[in-house]
């Protein structure tokens, strides 16, 4: 398969991978389906706005089309379109995990290697279109970088997290960096992340040596919702910052109910949530009609549900919740990255944070502000999304 070749400085022994879940799972899932029944119909769930919830319509729809037209297997012959591998990486506490990935690997030998980390409710699968992208526009020898996009510890096909002790998201970000040390790329790579993944580069880039560079596209920080006429730099705010602290504002009283949930009683949403397909589809379907800039295909939605169901991904990905209430990475100062920050600045992200209080957090190099866009930019717009990556790893890479 093209940009398989693994670089030769490889010190661990990543295995191929290929999806394939059981005729029996899939068999019963849609038992699963064929059973569930759906909620009646209320003053809340009659509503098509969004504004309390997915609605009756939307749910009864997305059912219908679950069972009757999704086919898993074209999903699966997608993500196997892309080398797919899995390596045994070990935590800093002698704990071993199998990782799993999706990269497209160069054969320049100057290629600069980025790995990209997703969040919740995404997965490495929220990349693919940015990937594909790039195997059309180079070919092995050509590619001037290193892909490498994992599924993060207690997501999706990856093994984790430890149940016999406490992971927090510094303990991955450990995990993260010996997995690309252990690719060959101990000289230094390029992180990107959002969401989740977000936390998990500003770790990446302020504790760990082989980080050189850091790109986001979210922060969670605790500012008052009021933007000076100028930033710290004295550059002029844009009016579509001032416009989507707005968004900010509205997200706060509106949208984090589910972050506390999580953060506060894992265990009973993630026994919630793993024994009905439907009450799954309900709560990640949800962020993603309310968190994008365009309502994506449901196609998209079902994707994001079946592959967290068969794997069993939702009561095991929920950790970073109850991390971060405590450990708010973006803010702490320990965590201040003093290589070179990238920032995207997307206005239907969640909660859209102005440049000015990113540039609090790091040595932010390199911004660009859109106008369309919102937290899974790397699916909603992976042209863009991907020219920033390119254009902030030119700008900032020393050979």
């Amino acid at each position: 398969m093209e940009f398989s070749t693994i670089p030769p400085r490889s010190t661990s022994k990543p295995t191929p991978f290929q999806v394939s879940i059981p005729d029996s799972e899939v068999a019963r899932l849609y038992q699963h389906l064929d059973l569930a029944d759906i909620a009646p119909e209320t003053y809340e769930n009659l509503k098509e706005d969004g504004s309390v919830g997915i609605s009756h319509a939307w749910l009864s729809n997305a059912l219908r089309s679950w069972k009757d037209q999704y086919d898993w297997r074209q999903t699966e012959k997608r993500i196997n379109s892309f080398p797919n591998y899995q390596v045994s990486v070990t935590d800093e506490g002698g704990t071993d995990y199998n990782i799993h990935f999706v990269a497209l690997f160069s054969k320049n030998p100057d290629a600069i290697p980025i790995v990209m980390l997703h969040g919740w409710p995404g997965s490495f699968m929220e990349f693919l279109p940015c990937l594909d992208i790039v195997r059309k526009r180079y070919t092995p020898s050509t590619l001037p970088y290193h892909i490498i996009v994992p599924s993060i510890v207690g997501y999706c096909f990856s093994a984790g997290p430890s149940v016999k002790s406490n992971t927090t998201v510094a303990d991955v970000a450990w995990v993260t960096n010996s997995m690309m040390i252990g690719l060959g790329f101990a000289d230094g790579y390029v992180a990107q992340g959002g969401d989740i993944g977000s936390y998990l580069a500003r770790i990446l880039g302020s504790k760990f040596e082989e980080c050189k560079a850091v790109h986001c596209k979210f922060r969670t920080l605790s500012h008052k919702y009021t933007i000076p006429d100028t930033d710290a730099a004295g550059e002029a705010q844009s009016t579509i910052e001032e416009t989507a602290l707005e968004r900010t504002k509205l997200s706060s009283m509106t949208e984090f109910a589910y972050a506390l949930e999580h953060a506060t009683r894992p265990a009973t949403i993630g026994f919630v949530l793993s024994s009905n397909p439907v009450a799954l589809l309900s709560w990640i379907g949800e962020k993603y009609l309310t968190w994008s800039h365009q309502k994506p295909p449901l196609s998209v939605i079902l994707d994001a549900a079946t592959v967290y169901w068969f794997t069993k991904t939702i009561a095991r990905c929920l950790y970073p919740y109850r991390d971060a209430l405590h450990s708010p990475y973006h803010e702490l100062p320990e965590y201040f990255i003093h290589k070179p920050l990238g920032f995207s600045f997307f206005p239907y992200e969640i909660a859209p944070t102005p440049i000015s209080w990113v540039r609090s957090t790091g040595n932010l190099e390199w911004s660009r502000i859109h106008s369309e866009g919102g937290h899974f930019a790397a699916l909603e717009t992976p042209d863009a999304f991907l020219q920033d990556i390119e254009d902030f790893v030119v700008s900032v890479w020393v050979p």
